[in-house]
C-alpha cells in the first residue's frame, strides 16, 4: 500500500503577517506527531510563495525541513510570479522536474505545469514534458499503477489538457493530486481519481488542514484532516467508495458476496480497538496485520449498496470514524463503464462529501470564490 499526505497551497506572504506559514508550521507539528511515521511521503502542490520572493521561499523551506517524512515540492503560478523558477529551485525545491520514482510496484510522477507557460494561470505541460510523460507511462517495467502530482487539473491547462488527461486514462494512472483550487475537491472521470487539497492560506471555505490518502491495490482513498484534530484518525483504504470506482470489474472496487475491510489508523496514542459495521447492523472487530493495517471480513453480503463504517478508539477513549458506501455485484451483474467524456475536468466533481472534508461550495478563485 502507498500512503501519502498532501498539504494545500501555502501562499506564504508577509502581507498576512505570515499567517499561512504559521499554520503550515502547526500542520507539520501535527503530521510529525500523528501521521509521518505511517506515510511514504508528503507533497506541497504549488503556490508555496505568494509572490515568489527569496524570503518567502526560504521561510517555506525552513518549515518544510522539519517534517519527518520525504517532502516533494511542486511549483504553482505564484511561485512563477518572477517569470522564472530560479529562486524556487535554489531555495526550496532543487529536484529536477519532471521526475518519477518507484515506491514498491507503484510509480509516482511529479510534473511542472508552469514553466512552459507565460505566467499566471497559463498552465501548460509543454512539448518536451508531454513526450517524457508519454514515454514514462508507456514503460510498465515494475510499475503496476501510477500516481501523479501537478499543480492543477488537466482541465485547467491552457493547452494540451485533453491530451494529458487521455494519457493518464490510458496509462494506468490511479490518482492525480493537485492544489490550485483553494478548496477540497475530488473528481472521478471514470478512469482516474483527481484530488485537490484546500489551501493553507487564502481560505474561504472550511479550516486549514491536510489530506491523507492511500492507494491500496487499485483502490484510492482520501480524507481531509483539519488543523487541531486530536485522537485517532481513520482512513478506510479498501474496498472503494462507489464515488471513487474507476474499474467496475475489480472485486476490490466492486466486491462480490464478501467485503474485505482494510483501514489505516493514524495517531500518536496506542489504538485500543478498531471495529467495522455494516449498514444492516452487523459488526466485526478488526485485527492489526503485520504491516500495521487493520483488517476484517464480512461474508454473505447481498448485492446492492452497503454502508461500511470503521471506528477506532484509543486508550484515552477518544474515537474517530471513516465510512464508505460500497457497491456489491455478482459475476453476472457487473456495472458498466461509460464512454470517456471530458477527462480530467471538474464536471466530474463529487461535489459535497462532508464526512471526507468536502463542503461542496467550491469557494475558490477558479470557481465560486473571491479573486483574492
Amino acid at each position: 500500500m502507498l500512503r501519502w499526505l498532501q498539504f494545500g497551497d501555502l501562499h506564504a506572504c508577509e502581507g498576512d503577517e505570515w499567517e499561512s506559514l504559521g499554520r503550515f508550521r502547526q500542520l507539520v507539528e501535527e503530521a510529525n506527531r500523528d501521521i509521518a511515521h505511517r506515510i511514504d511521503f508528503a507533497v506541497l502542490p504549488g503556490d508555496n510563495a505568494n509572490h515568489a520572493t527569496p524570503e518567502q521561499f526560504r521561510r517555506v523551506a525552513e518549515t518544510g525541513r522539519q517534517l519527518r517524512a520525504p517532502l516533494h515540492v511542486l511549483p504553482g503560478d505564484h511561485d512563477y510570479e518572477a517569470g522564472h523558477l530560479d529562486d524556487f529551485r535554489a531555495l526550496l525545491a532543487p529536484e529536477t522536474l519532471p521526475r518519477a520514482e518507484m515506491h514498491g510496484d507503484t510509480r509516482v510522477v511529479f510534473l511542472d505545469i508552469v514553466s512552459a507557460g507565460s505566467g499566471g494561470p497559463d498552465f501548460r505541460l509543454g512539448r518536451e514534458q508531454t513526450a517524457w510523460l508519454r514515454r514514462t507511462l508507456a514503460d510498465t517495467a515494475g510499475a503496476r499503477r501510477t500516481v501523479v502530482f501537478m499543480h492543477a487539473f488537466p482541465g485547467d491547462l491552457r493547452e494540451g489538457g485533453d491530451e494529458v488527461a487521455a494519457l493518464f486514462a490510458a496509462g494506468g494512472v490511479a490518482y492525480v493530486g493537485t492544489g490550485h483550487t483553494h478548496y477540497n475537491d475530488l473528481l472521478n472521470d471514470g478512469h482516474v481519481v483527481y484530488g485537490a487539497t484546500r489551501s493553507t492560506g487564502e481560505i474561504e471555505e472550511g479550516a486549514p488542514g491536510f489530506s491523507v490518502s492511500a492507494l491500496d491495490g487499485d483502490v484510492v482513498s482520501w480524507r481531509f484532516r483539519e488543523l487541531g484534530h486530536h485522537g485517532p484518525f481513520v482512513l478506510v483504504t479498501s474496498p472503494s467508495d462507489i464515488r471513487l470506482v474507476t474499474d467496475p470489474q475489480s472485486r476490490t472496487q466492486v466486491p462480490d458476496g464478501a467485503i474485505e475491510v482494510r483501514a489505516e489508523v493514524f495517531g500518536a496514542d496506542a489504538t485500543a480497538g478498531v471495529t467495522a459495521r455494516l449498514g444492516d447492523g452487523r459488526g466485526a472487530e478488526l485485527a492489526r496485520g503485520a504491516d500495521g493495517t487493520w483488517c476484517g471480513r464480512f461474508d454473505g453480503v447481498p448485492d446492492g449498496l452497503h454502508r461500511l463504517t470503521v471506528t477506532a478508539r484509543n486508550a484515552a477513549g477518544e474515537t474517530d470514524s471513516d465510512g464508505v458506501d460500497v457497491l456489491l455485484r455478482g459475476a453476472r451483474e457487473r456495472p458498466k463503464r461509460g464512454a470517456a467524456i471530458a477527462l480530467g475536468r471538474d464536471v466530474h466533481s463529487v461535489r459535497s462529501w462532508p464526512e471526507k472534508g468536502i463542503p461542496g461550495g467550491r469557494l475558490g478563485p477558479n470557481a465560486n470564490g473571491r479573486k483574492w
